[in-house]
Protein backbone atom coordinates (compact mmCIF):
# COMPACT_ATOMS: atom_id res chain seq x y z
CA UNK A 1 0.00 0.00 0.00
CA UNK A 2 1.16 3.61 -0.46
CA UNK A 3 0.23 4.40 3.08
CA UNK A 4 -1.69 3.35 6.20
CA UNK A 5 -4.16 6.40 6.39
CA UNK A 6 -4.63 8.74 3.01
CA UNK A 7 -5.82 12.28 3.69
CA UNK A 8 -8.17 14.37 1.08
CA UNK A 9 -7.87 17.65 1.73
CA UNK A 10 -5.98 20.17 3.69
CA UNK A 11 -8.72 21.90 5.29
CA UNK A 12 -9.95 22.53 9.02
CA UNK A 13 -10.99 18.65 8.71
CA UNK A 14 -7.87 17.25 7.21
CA UNK A 15 -5.36 19.56 8.02
CA UNK A 16 -5.72 19.07 11.91
CA UNK A 17 -6.60 14.97 11.43
CA UNK A 18 -3.28 14.94 9.60
CA UNK A 19 -1.42 16.61 12.93
CA UNK A 20 -3.19 14.52 15.29
CA UNK A 21 -2.25 11.98 13.71
CA UNK A 22 1.45 12.91 12.39
CA UNK A 23 2.97 11.30 15.68
CA UNK A 24 1.46 7.66 15.48
CA UNK A 25 4.31 6.62 13.42
CA UNK A 26 1.45 5.86 10.79
CA UNK A 27 2.59 6.46 7.10
CA UNK A 28 0.33 9.32 6.33
CA UNK A 29 -0.46 10.76 2.52
CA UNK A 30 -2.08 14.07 1.97
CA UNK A 31 -3.39 14.59 -1.47
CA UNK A 32 -4.25 18.65 -2.14
CA UNK A 33 -6.42 19.23 -5.51
CA UNK A 34 -4.72 22.97 -4.62
CA UNK A 35 -1.23 24.39 -4.30
CA UNK A 36 0.48 26.36 -2.13
CA UNK A 37 -1.30 29.60 -1.70
CA UNK A 38 1.36 32.37 -3.62
CA UNK A 39 2.64 34.78 -1.15
CA UNK A 40 2.59 38.05 -3.21
CA UNK A 41 0.61 41.75 -2.53
CA UNK A 42 -2.15 40.52 -4.00
CA UNK A 43 -2.81 38.66 -1.00
CA UNK A 44 -3.89 42.37 0.76
CA UNK A 45 -5.26 44.17 -2.67
CA UNK A 46 -9.45 44.40 -2.07
CA UNK A 47 -9.48 43.98 -6.29
CA UNK A 48 -7.73 41.43 -6.65
CA UNK A 49 -9.38 39.03 -3.96
CA UNK A 50 -12.80 40.05 -3.80
CA UNK A 51 -13.35 41.63 -7.50
CA UNK A 52 -10.80 39.27 -9.63
CA UNK A 53 -11.26 36.23 -7.27
CA UNK A 54 -7.39 35.29 -8.27
CA UNK A 55 -7.90 32.85 -5.11
CA UNK A 56 -11.17 31.59 -6.06
CA UNK A 57 -11.79 28.28 -8.09
CA UNK A 58 -12.85 29.18 -11.99
CA UNK A 59 -15.18 26.09 -12.21
CA UNK A 60 -18.98 26.60 -11.78
CA UNK A 61 -21.23 24.64 -10.77
CA UNK A 62 -25.14 25.28 -11.52
CA UNK A 63 -28.14 25.91 -8.77
CA UNK A 64 -31.75 24.05 -8.78
CA UNK A 65 -32.71 25.56 -11.73
CA UNK A 66 -29.87 24.87 -14.21
CA UNK A 67 -28.42 28.43 -13.97
CA UNK A 68 -24.37 28.59 -13.52
CA UNK A 69 -22.90 30.45 -10.79
CA UNK A 70 -19.52 31.12 -9.19
CA UNK A 71 -19.06 29.19 -5.62
CA UNK A 72 -17.09 31.71 -3.48
CA UNK A 73 -14.56 28.63 -2.41
CA UNK A 74 -10.96 27.65 -3.34
CA UNK A 75 -8.31 24.94 -3.42
CA UNK A 76 -5.09 25.60 -1.34
CA UNK A 77 -3.18 23.55 1.39
CA UNK A 78 -5.33 24.65 4.14
CA UNK A 79 -8.07 24.84 2.15
CA UNK A 80 -11.00 28.09 2.87
CA UNK A 81 -9.26 28.30 6.49
CA UNK A 82 -6.55 30.61 4.09
CA UNK A 83 -9.79 32.80 3.89
CA UNK A 84 -11.88 32.50 6.79
CA UNK A 85 -12.49 35.21 9.15
CA UNK A 86 -11.07 33.10 12.18
CA UNK A 87 -14.26 33.71 14.16
CA UNK A 88 -14.15 30.38 16.20
CA UNK A 89 -17.25 30.10 18.55
CA UNK A 90 -17.99 26.61 20.32
CA UNK A 91 -21.64 25.59 19.80
CA UNK A 92 -24.00 26.21 22.35
CA UNK A 93 -24.85 23.34 24.57
CA UNK A 94 -28.34 23.63 23.27
CA UNK A 95 -26.90 23.50 19.84
CA UNK A 96 -26.84 19.36 20.34
CA UNK A 97 -30.51 18.82 21.22
CA UNK A 98 -33.48 19.78 19.18
CA UNK A 99 -34.13 23.16 18.39
CA UNK A 100 -37.61 24.51 17.75
CA UNK A 101 -37.69 27.28 14.44
CA UNK A 102 -40.91 28.72 13.18
CA UNK A 103 -39.78 26.87 9.94
CA UNK A 104 -39.32 23.24 11.59
CA UNK A 105 -36.98 21.70 14.38
CA UNK A 106 -32.91 21.18 13.86
CA UNK A 107 -31.60 17.35 14.27
CA UNK A 108 -30.11 16.29 17.61
CA UNK A 109 -26.90 14.61 17.38
CA UNK A 110 -25.53 11.55 18.44
CA UNK A 111 -23.17 13.24 20.79
CA UNK A 112 -23.11 15.91 23.21
CA UNK A 113 -21.64 19.19 24.35
CA UNK A 114 -19.24 17.35 26.54
CA UNK A 115 -18.05 14.84 24.11
CA UNK A 116 -16.66 17.26 22.45
CA UNK A 117 -15.50 19.52 25.11
CA UNK A 118 -11.94 18.33 25.89
CA UNK A 119 -11.25 18.23 21.90
CA UNK A 120 -12.88 21.92 21.80
CA UNK A 121 -10.02 22.97 24.53
CA UNK A 122 -7.05 21.12 22.48
CA UNK A 123 -8.68 23.11 19.00
CA UNK A 124 -8.48 26.15 20.95
CA UNK A 125 -4.85 25.83 21.85
CA UNK A 126 -3.60 24.67 18.06
CA UNK A 127 -5.44 27.59 16.86
CA UNK A 128 -3.93 29.57 19.44
CA UNK A 129 -7.53 31.08 20.21
CA UNK A 130 -8.13 34.58 21.86
CA UNK A 131 -10.99 35.26 23.79
CA UNK A 132 -13.05 35.95 27.78
CA UNK A 133 -14.68 33.36 29.26
CA UNK A 134 -17.27 34.00 31.28
CA UNK A 135 -18.51 37.16 29.28
CA UNK A 136 -21.30 35.21 27.21
CA UNK A 137 -23.72 34.11 28.75
CA UNK A 138 -24.53 31.27 26.51
CA UNK A 139 -21.40 30.17 26.38
CA UNK A 140 -21.17 26.40 27.06
CA UNK A 141 -18.93 25.48 30.38
CA UNK A 142 -15.56 25.66 29.87
CA UNK A 143 -11.63 27.28 31.13
CA UNK A 144 -9.89 29.98 30.05
CA UNK A 145 -8.94 30.90 26.34
CA UNK A 146 -5.40 30.01 26.00
CA UNK A 147 -4.89 33.87 24.83
CA UNK A 148 -6.69 36.95 26.37
CA UNK A 149 -9.43 38.63 23.55
CA UNK A 150 -8.42 41.02 21.07
CA UNK A 151 -8.93 44.66 22.11
CA UNK A 152 -11.44 46.84 21.06
CA UNK A 153 -10.69 49.97 19.33
CA UNK A 154 -12.69 53.18 19.52
CA UNK A 155 -15.36 53.11 17.55
CA UNK A 156 -16.16 49.36 18.34
CA UNK A 157 -15.91 50.12 22.12
CA UNK A 158 -18.61 52.56 21.91
CA UNK A 159 -20.90 50.47 20.29
CA UNK A 160 -19.73 47.80 23.35
CA UNK A 161 -20.39 50.40 25.98
CA UNK A 162 -24.00 51.20 23.89
CA UNK A 163 -25.57 48.11 24.19
CA UNK A 164 -24.29 47.28 27.93
CA UNK A 165 -26.30 50.35 28.74
CA UNK A 166 -29.32 48.99 27.09
CA UNK A 167 -28.80 45.67 28.84
CA UNK A 168 -27.63 43.48 26.51
CA UNK A 169 -24.63 41.16 26.55
CA UNK A 170 -21.84 41.36 23.89
CA UNK A 171 -18.42 40.03 24.27
CA UNK A 172 -15.14 39.74 22.90
CA UNK A 173 -15.30 38.11 19.82
CA UNK A 174 -13.20 34.88 20.08
CA UNK A 175 -10.59 34.87 17.06
CA UNK A 176 -8.06 32.14 16.02
CA UNK A 177 -4.72 34.66 15.45
CA UNK A 178 -1.38 34.47 16.36
CA UNK A 179 -1.47 37.77 18.11
CA UNK A 180 1.18 38.39 21.23
CA UNK A 181 0.06 41.65 23.14
CA UNK A 182 2.79 41.16 25.32
CA UNK A 183 5.09 41.07 22.80
CA UNK A 184 4.08 43.27 19.73
CA UNK A 185 8.09 43.70 18.28
CA UNK A 186 7.75 39.62 18.04
CA UNK A 187 3.83 39.22 17.28
CA UNK A 188 2.90 37.42 13.64
CA UNK A 189 -0.16 39.55 13.66
CA UNK A 190 -0.11 43.18 12.93
CA UNK A 191 -3.95 43.64 13.16
CA UNK A 192 -4.25 45.19 10.02
CA UNK A 193 -7.52 45.81 8.06
CA UNK A 194 -6.62 42.98 5.05
CA UNK A 195 -7.70 39.79 7.75
CA UNK A 196 -11.55 38.82 7.30
CA UNK A 197 -11.75 37.52 3.52
CA UNK A 198 -7.98 37.92 3.10
CA UNK A 199 -5.18 35.07 3.08
CA UNK A 200 -2.60 36.56 5.49
CA UNK A 201 0.68 37.23 3.81
CA UNK A 202 2.17 37.46 7.52
CA UNK A 203 0.89 33.50 7.85
CA UNK A 204 -0.40 34.90 11.69
CA UNK A 205 -4.03 33.89 10.94
CA UNK A 206 -4.90 30.73 12.89
CA UNK A 207 -5.42 29.02 9.77
CA UNK A 208 -5.07 24.78 8.64
CA UNK A 209 -1.61 25.51 7.15
CA UNK A 210 -0.40 26.97 9.84
CA UNK A 211 -1.75 24.83 12.28
CA UNK A 212 -2.74 21.69 11.03
CA UNK A 213 -0.21 20.74 7.91
CA UNK A 214 3.01 22.17 8.59
CA UNK A 215 3.36 20.56 12.11
CA UNK A 216 2.32 17.75 10.37
CA UNK A 217 5.42 18.03 8.08
CA UNK A 218 7.61 17.83 10.64
CA UNK A 219 6.98 14.40 10.64
CA UNK A 220 9.12 12.07 8.32
CA UNK A 221 6.20 9.91 8.30
CA UNK A 222 4.01 12.85 6.64
CA UNK A 223 3.88 13.38 3.25
CA UNK A 224 1.69 16.03 1.19
CA UNK A 225 1.13 16.35 -2.44
CA UNK A 226 -0.42 18.77 -4.26
CA UNK A 227 -2.31 19.11 -7.38
CA UNK A 228 -3.68 15.88 -7.12
CA UNK A 229 -7.54 16.16 -7.54
CA UNK A 230 -9.41 12.70 -6.64
CA UNK A 231 -11.19 11.94 -8.54
CA UNK A 232 -13.51 8.54 -7.45
CA UNK A 233 -12.70 5.94 -4.71
CA UNK A 234 -12.92 2.47 -5.85
CA UNK A 235 -14.73 -0.46 -3.89
CA UNK A 236 -13.44 -3.62 -3.05
CA UNK A 237 -15.03 -6.31 -5.21
CA UNK A 238 -17.16 -7.64 -1.59
CA UNK A 239 -17.78 -3.37 -1.74
CA UNK A 240 -16.44 -3.32 1.90
CA UNK A 241 -13.54 -1.32 2.02
CA UNK A 242 -12.29 1.89 -0.45
CA UNK A 243 -9.44 -0.30 -2.21
CA UNK A 244 -7.88 2.86 -4.67
CA UNK A 245 -8.38 6.54 -4.25
CA UNK A 246 -8.21 7.30 -7.99
CA UNK A 247 -6.94 10.98 -8.70
CA UNK A 248 -5.52 12.06 -11.76
CA UNK A 249 -2.31 11.93 -11.54
CA UNK A 250 -2.71 8.30 -10.74
CA UNK A 251 -3.92 5.51 -8.25
CA UNK A 252 -3.11 5.26 -4.52
CA UNK A 253 -4.49 3.04 -1.49
CA UNK A 254 -3.64 2.89 2.17
CA UNK A 255 -5.49 0.87 5.04
CA UNK A 256 -7.84 3.98 5.71
CA UNK A 257 -9.19 6.68 3.77
CA UNK A 258 -10.42 10.16 5.71
CA UNK A 259 -12.46 11.98 2.96
CA UNK A 260 -12.02 16.07 4.40
CA UNK A 261 -12.94 17.81 0.96
CA UNK A 262 -15.69 20.25 2.18
CA UNK A 263 -19.26 19.69 2.32
CA UNK A 264 -19.87 19.99 -1.16
CA UNK A 265 -16.84 18.40 -2.64
CA UNK A 266 -16.89 15.01 -0.33
CA UNK A 267 -20.49 14.56 -1.40
CA UNK A 268 -20.01 15.31 -5.23
CA UNK A 269 -16.64 12.49 -4.36
CA UNK A 270 -18.87 9.82 -3.18
CA UNK A 271 -21.68 10.52 -5.89
CA UNK A 272 -19.09 10.10 -8.65
CA UNK A 273 -17.92 7.15 -7.12
CA UNK A 274 -21.23 5.26 -7.97
CA UNK A 275 -20.60 1.16 -8.55
CA UNK A 276 -22.29 -2.04 -8.63
CA UNK A 277 -22.16 -2.78 -4.81
CA UNK A 278 -23.24 1.95 -4.55
CA UNK A 279 -25.25 2.43 -7.86
CA UNK A 280 -26.34 5.48 -6.34
CA UNK A 281 -22.88 6.70 -4.58
CA UNK A 282 -20.24 5.36 -2.59
CA UNK A 283 -21.38 4.69 1.15
CA UNK A 284 -25.08 5.84 0.11
CA UNK A 285 -27.26 2.46 0.57
CA UNK A 286 -29.52 5.26 3.09
CA UNK A 287 -29.60 7.70 -0.38
CA UNK A 288 -28.59 10.26 2.44
CA UNK A 289 -25.06 11.13 0.89
CA UNK A 290 -25.48 15.06 -0.75
CA UNK A 291 -29.14 15.39 1.15
CA UNK A 292 -29.50 18.12 3.91
CA UNK A 293 -27.11 20.54 2.80
CA UNK A 294 -27.03 23.40 5.31
CA UNK A 295 -25.52 27.25 4.95
CA UNK A 296 -25.63 29.99 6.96
CA UNK A 297 -28.30 32.68 6.08
CA UNK A 298 -26.07 35.52 6.38
CA UNK A 299 -26.08 39.15 5.96
CA UNK A 300 -23.20 41.82 5.65
CA UNK A 301 -23.95 45.12 7.57
CA UNK A 302 -22.57 49.06 6.98
CA UNK A 303 -23.77 51.13 9.74
CA UNK A 304 -23.05 54.95 8.70
CA UNK A 305 -22.68 57.90 10.95
CA UNK A 306 -22.51 60.46 8.56
CA UNK A 307 -20.89 62.93 11.36
CA UNK A 308 -18.63 60.90 12.38
CA UNK A 309 -15.53 59.29 10.78
CA UNK A 310 -14.17 55.56 11.81
CA UNK A 311 -10.58 55.01 11.80
CA UNK A 312 -10.70 51.57 13.19
CA UNK A 313 -8.11 49.58 11.55
CA UNK A 314 -9.03 45.94 13.05
CA UNK A 315 -12.14 46.07 13.66
CA UNK A 316 -13.90 42.20 14.24
CA UNK A 317 -13.35 41.75 17.61
CA UNK A 318 -17.10 42.06 18.85
CA UNK A 319 -20.09 40.03 19.21
CA UNK A 320 -23.51 39.57 20.45
CA UNK A 321 -25.60 36.77 21.32
CA UNK A 322 -28.49 38.03 23.46
CA UNK A 323 -30.99 36.77 20.74
CA UNK A 324 -29.23 33.35 20.54
CA UNK A 325 -31.77 31.20 22.37
CA UNK A 326 -35.33 33.85 21.95
CA UNK A 327 -36.34 36.73 19.38
CA UNK A 328 -37.53 38.58 23.02
CA UNK A 329 -40.66 39.06 21.57
CA UNK A 330 -43.52 36.42 23.21
CA UNK A 331 -45.19 36.90 19.93
CA UNK A 332 -42.45 35.42 17.86
CA UNK A 333 -40.81 32.70 20.89
CA UNK A 334 -37.68 31.59 18.21
CA UNK A 335 -34.67 32.11 17.84
CA UNK A 336 -32.61 34.62 15.88
CA UNK A 337 -29.14 34.21 15.72
CA UNK A 338 -25.91 35.69 16.00
CA UNK A 339 -24.08 38.98 15.49
CA UNK A 340 -20.36 39.85 15.44
CA UNK A 341 -18.08 42.44 13.95
CA UNK A 342 -17.05 42.36 10.56
CA UNK A 343 -13.94 43.14 9.36
CA UNK A 344 -13.46 46.82 8.32
CA UNK A 345 -14.98 47.39 4.72
CA UNK A 346 -12.63 50.28 3.24
CA UNK A 347 -12.41 52.02 0.34
CA UNK A 348 -10.95 50.20 -1.51
CA UNK A 349 -13.33 46.75 -0.77
CA UNK A 350 -16.34 48.55 -0.55
CA UNK A 351 -15.69 50.40 -4.23
CA UNK A 352 -14.33 46.69 -5.21
CA UNK A 353 -17.82 44.73 -3.81
CA UNK A 354 -19.91 47.76 -5.65
CA UNK A 355 -17.99 48.70 -8.93
CA UNK A 356 -20.86 50.73 -10.44
CA UNK A 357 -21.31 52.95 -7.43
CA UNK A 358 -19.00 55.97 -8.09
CA UNK A 359 -15.89 55.89 -6.10
CA UNK A 360 -16.53 59.37 -3.75
CA UNK A 361 -19.65 57.69 -2.50
CA UNK A 362 -18.19 54.38 -1.83
CA UNK A 363 -14.96 55.94 0.06
CA UNK A 364 -17.30 58.16 1.92
CA UNK A 365 -19.35 54.82 3.03
CA UNK A 366 -16.61 53.23 3.94
CA UNK A 367 -15.02 55.84 6.04
CA UNK A 368 -18.05 56.56 7.77
CA UNK A 369 -19.31 52.96 8.29
CA UNK A 370 -19.33 49.96 11.50
CA UNK A 371 -19.85 46.88 9.98
CA UNK A 372 -21.37 43.85 10.95
CA UNK A 373 -21.99 40.14 10.12
CA UNK A 374 -25.71 38.79 11.08
CA UNK A 375 -26.02 34.67 10.77
CA UNK A 376 -29.28 32.86 11.23
CA UNK A 377 -29.43 29.00 11.66
CA UNK A 378 -30.22 27.08 8.49
CA UNK A 379 -33.09 24.17 9.07
CA UNK A 380 -32.08 20.41 7.44
CA UNK A 381 -34.39 19.15 4.50
CA UNK A 382 -33.57 16.45 2.32
CA UNK A 383 -34.38 18.27 -0.80
CA UNK A 384 -31.50 20.83 -0.40
CA UNK A 385 -28.82 18.36 -1.50
CA UNK A 386 -25.64 18.47 -3.85
CA UNK A 387 -26.38 16.34 -7.30
CA UNK A 388 -24.17 15.83 -10.30
CA UNK A 389 -25.14 15.98 -13.49
CA UNK A 390 -24.78 13.57 -16.40
CA UNK A 391 -21.59 16.45 -17.47
CA UNK A 392 -20.41 15.81 -14.01
CA UNK A 393 -20.85 19.30 -12.95
CA UNK A 394 -22.13 19.80 -9.32
CA UNK A 395 -25.42 20.69 -8.77
CA UNK A 396 -26.54 22.67 -5.73
CA UNK A 397 -30.12 23.11 -4.59
CA UNK A 398 -30.78 25.33 -1.92
CA UNK A 399 -33.53 26.76 -0.51
CA UNK A 400 -32.95 28.03 3.01
CA UNK A 401 -35.44 28.03 5.80
CA UNK A 402 -36.14 30.59 8.22
CA UNK A 403 -35.68 33.86 6.41
CA UNK A 404 -38.31 35.28 8.30
CA UNK A 405 -36.45 34.91 11.68
CA UNK A 406 -33.25 36.46 9.85
CA UNK A 407 -35.36 39.38 8.28
CA UNK A 408 -36.06 39.81 12.19
CA UNK A 409 -32.49 39.50 13.20
CA UNK A 410 -31.45 42.57 10.52
CA UNK A 411 -34.11 44.33 11.59
CA UNK A 412 -33.79 44.37 15.41
CA UNK A 413 -30.07 45.07 14.90
CA UNK A 414 -30.89 47.89 12.48
CA UNK A 415 -33.26 49.38 15.53
CA UNK A 416 -30.64 48.95 18.27
CA UNK A 417 -27.73 50.61 15.34
CA UNK A 418 -30.19 53.93 15.00
CA UNK A 419 -30.87 54.12 18.92
CA UNK A 420 -27.33 54.94 19.62
CA UNK A 421 -26.32 57.13 16.48
CA UNK A 422 -26.43 55.15 13.61
CA UNK A 423 -28.15 56.74 10.51
CA UNK A 424 -28.09 54.24 8.09
CA UNK A 425 -27.90 51.01 7.96
CA UNK A 426 -28.12 48.74 5.01
CA UNK A 427 -27.77 44.86 4.64
CA UNK A 428 -26.44 42.65 1.93
CA UNK A 429 -27.99 38.56 2.17
CA UNK A 430 -25.42 36.47 0.70
CA UNK A 431 -26.78 34.33 -2.15
CA UNK A 432 -26.41 30.31 -3.21
CA UNK A 433 -22.26 31.40 -3.84
CA UNK A 434 -21.28 31.81 -0.54
CA UNK A 435 -19.96 28.57 -0.02
CA UNK A 436 -17.94 28.98 3.32
CA UNK A 437 -20.15 27.73 6.43
CA UNK A 438 -21.23 24.57 4.40
CA UNK A 439 -22.77 21.61 6.10
CA UNK A 440 -24.56 18.49 6.14
CA UNK A 441 -24.22 16.56 3.16
CA UNK A 442 -22.91 13.25 4.98
CA UNK A 443 -24.63 13.57 8.63
CA UNK A 444 -23.72 10.98 11.35
CA UNK A 445 -26.06 9.42 13.39
CA UNK A 446 -26.89 5.99 14.69
CA UNK A 447 -29.69 5.00 12.11
CA UNK A 448 -27.62 3.99 9.05
CA UNK A 449 -31.37 4.35 7.43
CA UNK A 450 -31.04 8.05 7.60
CA UNK A 451 -27.22 9.06 8.23
CA UNK A 452 -23.99 8.65 5.88
CA UNK A 453 -21.54 8.37 9.19
CA UNK A 454 -21.80 6.69 12.70
CA UNK A 455 -21.33 8.68 15.72
CA UNK A 456 -17.22 8.39 15.01
CA UNK A 457 -17.67 9.56 11.20
CA UNK A 458 -16.92 6.29 9.65
CA UNK A 459 -19.41 5.53 6.58
CA UNK A 460 -21.84 3.08 7.71
CA UNK A 461 -21.25 1.11 4.36
CA UNK A 462 -17.40 1.07 4.60
CA UNK A 463 -14.85 -0.21 7.00
CA UNK A 464 -12.39 1.83 6.21
CA UNK A 465 -13.68 5.52 5.20
CA UNK A 466 -13.70 8.66 7.34
CA UNK A 467 -15.33 11.51 6.46
CA UNK A 468 -13.78 14.60 8.95
CA UNK A 469 -15.17 18.22 6.81
CA UNK A 470 -18.67 19.81 8.04
CA UNK A 471 -20.44 17.35 5.95
CA UNK A 472 -20.38 15.19 9.43
CA UNK A 473 -23.08 18.14 10.57
CA UNK A 474 -26.93 17.31 11.56
CA UNK A 475 -27.69 20.81 12.36
CA UNK A 476 -25.57 24.27 11.25
CA UNK A 477 -26.35 26.41 14.65
CA UNK A 478 -25.79 29.85 14.11
CA UNK A 479 -21.89 30.31 14.94
CA UNK A 480 -19.32 29.69 12.52
CA UNK A 481 -18.95 26.08 11.78
CA UNK A 482 -15.02 25.98 11.82
CA UNK A 483 -13.57 25.54 15.71
CA UNK A 484 -16.38 22.52 15.68
CA UNK A 485 -15.31 21.19 12.28
CA UNK A 486 -11.59 21.47 14.22
CA UNK A 487 -12.53 19.83 17.49
CA UNK A 488 -14.18 17.21 15.53
CA UNK A 489 -11.35 16.07 13.02
CA UNK A 490 -9.35 15.89 17.27
CA UNK A 491 -11.94 13.45 18.30
CA UNK A 492 -11.80 10.78 15.16
CA UNK A 493 -8.03 11.04 15.20
CA UNK A 494 -8.09 9.95 18.71
CA UNK A 495 -11.10 7.15 17.64
CA UNK A 496 -8.34 6.18 14.58
CA UNK A 497 -5.48 5.88 17.12
CA UNK A 498 -7.35 3.80 19.77
CA UNK A 499 -8.91 1.63 16.93
CA UNK A 500 -5.24 0.80 15.05
CA UNK A 501 -3.69 0.44 18.74
CA UNK A 502 -6.29 -2.29 19.51
CA UNK A 503 -6.26 -3.99 15.79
Amino acid sequence: MDADVIIIGSGAGGGTIARALADSGLNILILERGDYLPREWGNWDPRTVFAEHRYHTHEQWRDQHGKFFSPITGYHVGGNTKFYGAAVLRRRESDFLIRHHKDGNTRAWPICYADLAPFYDQAEAWYFTHGQAGTDPTDPPRGDYPFPPFSHEEDVALVDTALRGMGLHPFPLPLAIHRLDDDPEHSPCVRCPTCDGFPCMLHAKGDAEVCGIRPALEYSNVRLLTKHRVRRLISSADGKRVETVETDQGCFSARLVVLAAGAVNSAALLLASASEQFPTGLANHSDQVGRHYMCHLNSACMALKPGRENRTIFQKTLALNDFYEDSGDPEYPYPLGHIQSLGKVTPGLFHAEQPHLPIPATAWAASHSVDWWLTTEDLPDPTNRVTLDEDGTIRLTWNPKNRESHQRLCHKWRELLKRFGFFGVFFQAMDISATAHQVGTCRFGEDPSESVLDPFCKAHDLENLYVVDASFMPSISAVNPSLTIIANALRVGSHIRRQIKSA
